[in-house]
């Protein structure tokens, strides 16, 4: 390759990486990170709903993609974004440190207090979206919601563990929204399938 061109690719890398730079440090900036994780929240729900709706066409049991369906998982999803946002802040204010003690409270605090909380309000969210009663509402959480709260219990200490114990606070939500990924395409498939 010319010295030429090796110069031009080199320097658009190095914009780039300036740039991409630039975007996360504002992105995870205190400023704007309730945006961050709530956009976060909402892109990953949404993409959860997508690849179950898609293995559910596969699979033949809906013929097409629900955009409505999509669309209220996403508004769910930044609902959750929120509470994620206010609850590591919550917790890192009231116990800060990174003992193993300390990580094992937050555990134990997030699957006792936020887990139940986060699925209440999807579950509330979804309703309102759905336009289902409260009495609707309540019977869907009382049959549904076990099954997210025991696969919680299988996903999140571990997940959280690392989370408490190796992140920042700044970077918890964009972490568990990964992690997430794969539990929001089962939250879509327990929600929307009998």
């Amino acid at each position: 390759m010319a010295p030429v061109a090796v110069l031009v690719i080199r320097n658009a890398a190095l914009k780039s990486m300036v740039f991409f730079r630039e975007i996360h440090k504002r992105a995870f900036s205190s400023k704007y990170l309730l945006v961050t994780n709530v956009g976060i929240s909402l892109g990953l729900s949404t993409a959860g709903d997508l690849i179950e709706q898609q293995y559910e066409i596969y699979r033949g049991d809906i013929k097409e993609w629900n955009k409505r369906r999509t669309t209220h998982m996403a508004i769910s999803g930044m609902g959750v974004g929120a509470i994620c946002h206010y609850w590591y802040k919550f917790l890192d204010n009231r116990m800060p440190g990174r003992t193993i003690r300390i990580v094992m409270k937050k555990i134990v605090l997030d699957q006792l207090i936020c887990s139940p909380l986060y699925i209440s309000a999807f579950f509330m969210t979804m309703g309102a979206l759905e336009d289902k009663s409260i009495k609707e509402t309540w019977q869907e959480m009382k049959e549904k919601s076990w099954k997210l709260y025991a696969a919680e219990w299988m996903v999140w200490p571990p997940a959280q563990f690392i989370n408490f114990y190796w992140l920042p606070t700044r970077y918890r939500v964009f972490y568990d929204n990964i992690i997430s990924l794969g539990y929001d395409v089962y939250t879509s498939q327990v929600k929307h399938n009998d």
